[in-house]
Parts: structure tokens; sequence; C-alpha cells
């Protein structure tokens, strides 16, 4: 099959780049999903019911440490231990089956991803170092992490894959989109008439949120950062067959070779929990310090904040962050975003949840107190310069 041809075939699904699994393939990565669904939904539900009963005995016994006495208490028990088996090896087998069909259609990809007349670009640095926290191990347990560079752009194929099948196509289908969407979706329900003219993704991985940006506002420059070479030159190539033009570069978000007010709108999806707590003040202090007067940052975030009152979502929270690789999960869903925003000089700061949306112009162009819940709402937190 020509590489056109290819391409065509590949467009129909969603965009030309992306990995095309096998029947079998295919098969192995909804087996993945399914199994998935069933650790994180029913077999999830079971342990927070055992975690109640065995938290009521607890607050009997006047615990000093909750969330490790809690876990204690859980790990005695098979179905715990098999559960938290079974929630780390099904992750370890989404990205086996991704990149097993990832690498069997390599040249193909790297053919497709010879663009002839570039719109955007691409900059990688071989002597970009990335934060400790992307070094310490393998963010969602993909096998390399977000900093692998082997040259190619493979990397960024199988998180654009694995990243679609990982949140079963609730974030916009093959896309995966719905959270740049959403985050321009913020942007036009707080500025209506909003017209940036320069736009900053930070943490842009794979370009699933830096495109939405580009097609809201089509006459801006468009830029995204991320701190992993592979990932980057798949975003570059990715977005130029999505007819968007951006330009992407290897950078840590905490700072920036960018020079100071050069952005109009600076925002991040889903940053936060996979830095550090340190980094998270860094990064929103180099988001203000990159606005322009009265420009917007604008930071989403999972929708599942908490205050610490409750010790299975506290100790859940502890889970994912050591069976998913999630470097700072806790401190992302517990923080006080708006003291953060403030300390770190945004005027006009507004925390909250923002409905999804599947097309950021078409709304729903409303923010709120109240979560709608997992994949019907974001929390984001914004402010002005």
């Amino acid at each position: 099959m020509s590489v056109q041809k290819l391409a065509e075939r590949r467009a129909d699904l969603c965009h030309p780049l992306i990995a095309v699994p096998s029947h079998d393939e295919l098969v192995e990565q909804l087996f993945v999903r399914d199994l998935k669904q069933f650790v994180n939904g029913p077999l999830e539900g079971v342990q927070a019911e055992l975690a109640d009963e065995e938290g009521r005995s607890l607050d009997k016994a006047g615990s000093n440490n909750g969330v490790a006495d809690l876990r204690a208490r859980m790990s005695q028990h098979q179905s715990f231990r098999t559960w938290l088996a079974l929630k780390r090896e099904s992750q370890r087998q989404l990205w086996a089956t991704v990149g097993d069909s990832v690498e069997r259609q390599a040249p193909q990809l790297e053919a497709l991803a010879e663009i002839a007349a570039p719109r955007g670009s691409v900059r990688t640095s071989e002597s970009f170092v990335p934060p400790d926290y992307i070094l310490r191990g393998d963010i969602h347990l993909m096998p390399g992490g977000n900093a692998h560079d082997d040259g190619s752009l493979m990397q960024g194929a199988v998180m654009d894959r694995g990243g679609a099948v990982f949140m079963l196509g609730r974030n916009g289908g093959m896309l995966n989109d719905l959270r740049g969407q959403t985050a321009m979706a913020h942007v036009l329900t707080r500025r209506p008439d909003f017209t940036p003219e320069r736009i900053l993704d930070m943490g842009c991985g794979i370009g699933t949120s830096t495109v939405p940006s580009a097609q809201c506002f089509p006459d801006a420059e468009v830029h995204g950062i991320d701190v992993g070479a592979s990932i980057l030159r798949y975003a570059h190539a990715r977005a130029e067959h999505l007819g968007a033009p951006v330009h992407f570069s290897q950078q840590s978000a905490e700072r920036t070779d960018f020079s100071d007010a050069s952005f109009d709108l600076v925002f991040s999806c889903v940053l936060f929990h996979e830095t550090s707590q340190a980094a998270m003040f860094n990064i929103l202090a180099e988001s203000r310090r990159l606005l322009r007067p009265g420009g917007l940052a604008v930071h989403l975030e999972v929708p599942l904040l908490h205050d610490n009152s409750d010790t299975w979502v506290e100790l859940n929270g502890e889970l994912e962050a050591q069976y998913n690789n999630e470097p700072n999960w806790r401190g992302a869903l517990t923080a006080d975003y708006m003291k953060m925003m403030v300390a770190a000089g945004f005027g006009d700061v507004m925390t909250g949840y923002q409905p999804t949306s599947p097309a950021a112009r078409q709304g729903p162009f409303r923010f709120g107190a109240e979560s709608e819940g997992v994949f019907r709402s974001w929390f984001v937190a914004s402010g002005t310069a």
C-alpha cells in the first residue's frame, strides 16, 4: 500500500499519523481496555466498600495515621492485593499491546511524518536535561517515559494510540482532545471576544491540547513545549496533518527561553500532577512572567480535588501515584489553587469546573464551583496579568 493510500485510510480514523492496529492487535487492545474498566470500576468499588468497613474500625480504635493504618489493614485482604496487582499489570499490558503495534508500523509512520512544506516547526536539543520528577519513573508506566528519545518519533506514536486506549475513548475519541477543547471553552467563557496573537501550551505532549488552541484561534501564533524530543517530533507531524501550524520546542515549563510578556494566552492541561509540588509554584510563576498585560493563564487539571477528609480517597491517591507513576498526584489534587495563583501574581483569579466541550466554540460556556463528574467537567484555575 502506498504512503498516500495509507494516509487516506488513517485519516478516516482521525488523522493520518495514528497507528492503525491489525485485527488481532485491536482485539488485544480492546481486551486490555475492558480489563482496565473492570479493574477501575467494579473491582475498585468493592475495595472502596471494604475500606469503608475497615475505616470505621480504625475510627473506633483512634488511629493517628489514617492512611497508613488503612493501607496496613487493607493489605491483609487477598482481594486488595490482587486488585493492586491487576491495576498495575493492566496498565503494563496496555503499553505492551500498543507498543508492539506501533513498532510494526514504524517505517510507515516515519514516512508519513516527512512533511514537504511544514507550516509549523519543531526544535529539540541534545543537551536538554529533563527535570528529576520526569526521570525518576516512567509516567503512566509507559516504557521509557515522557522524555525517552531514540532519534525517532515512535514514543509519540505510542503515547498517541496508548492515550486514546487509556482514556477509553472518553476524552475526545481517537483525537483525545477533549481537555484542550475544554480549556479553550473556558477561555471563551471568560472572554467571548478574546483574540490572542500568541499562545503557549505548557506540557503539550503530542499536541492533543495544542491543536485545539490553534483551531480555536486560527490567526494566533501557537507554541507548545514539553520535555521529550520524540513526542515533540510526533506532535509536529501530527499537527501538520491536522492542518495546525504549531511551533514545538523542547523545554521545561518551569523555566522557558521565551521573553517576558511574550504571550497573550498561556495554558496547560493535566500537567501539574505529573510534576512536583515545587514545580507547580515554578510553572505558575513562569506562566505569569510570560503573560502580556491583560493576558490570560488557564491551567486545567483532573476534577478529583479533595481535602484529605476521606481516608479512602487519600489512600487511593497514594496508590495512583505509586501504581501508575503519577509523581505529584496527591499534591496536585489537594492544592489551594486560588492562593497559589494569587501568590504567583495573577489577578481576577477563578477556580472551579468547566463542563467538557467537544468543540471549544460550541461551548457550553458555563463555569461553576461544583464538578459535574469525571469526563463531564474539568477543574480549571485561571487568572489575568
